[in-house]
């Protein structure tokens, strides 16, 4: 099955550092991020658990939890905190999912059908797709995806930036400009007639274009 933006977030059960837990309703009533690794022990993607680690409090504020995925045994990923522990100076308290069935890789469209049932004696080259951000919507659909070559870390704080975009644009119906940041102008989308705009936003607004409006960011 192929996702793509808008697609519900497929739901599913799995082991987890802290228990089972089934998808859709650990994410509740608030949103998600699940990001995935194509094995433990991995050196690029030890410094992204870390670095998550580092960032949780700032994703609890925006009412996101965090959820990390790898290929292999609960029981590994707990060894593995450790290192990542030692190594980043951050404690891993988010949950990470032993998917050592491949079932979660393969219902995200990480891994083809044909990849087989097991976890063992795969390496990291064979799940180098397994590398992948997902933002779920408290209404359970995808909201992002980004996938990233198993050398290049990924920018977690571009995925916290992404995340204040979508839930600012999700709440006030604007849209974002690139390289947007928190306090700079937004644009009203062309959907939003000027009698509609002149509701939203009775200070008014500065028209560079018919289609191009910007304003400043609703608090």
């Amino acid at each position: 099955m192929s996702l793509r933006i808008n697609s519900e977030a497929p739901n599913f059960t799995a082991e987890t550092t802290q228990g089972k837990i089934d998808f859709h309703q650990w994410i509740g009533d608030g949103w998600a991020i699940l990001f995935s690794h194509p094995k433990d022990f991995t050196p690029v993607c030890t410094t992204e658990l870390g670095y998550m680690a580092g960032l949780k409090d700032e994703f609890a504020r925006r009412n996101t939890k965090i959820i990390g995925l790898s290929v292999d045994p609960v029981t590994n990923h707990g060894k593995w905190a450790a290192d990542i522990e030692e190594t980043q100076g951050h404690k891993v308290t988010y949950p990470m999912i032993g998917d050592t069935d491949l079932k979660v890789a393969k219902l995200y469209d990480m891994l083809p059908a044909e990849a087989g049932e097991t976890c063992e004696g795969r390496t990291a080259a064979d799940n180098a797709t397994v590398r992948t951000v997902f933002i779920v919507g408290p209404d359970k659909k995808i909201k992002l995806m980004m996938s990233y070559p198993m050398s290049s870390g990924r920018n977690f704080d571009e995925v916290l930036r992404v995340l204040d975009s979508i839930q600012l644009t999700a709440k006030y119906n604007v849209a974002t400009p690139v390289n947007w940041r928190p306090g700079n102008d937004v644009i009203i989308p062309p959907a939003v007639s000027d009698e509609q705009a002149k509701q939203k936003f009775p200070g008014g607004w500065k028209t560079l274009k018919p289609y191009l409006r910007m304003v400043a960011q609703p608090k």
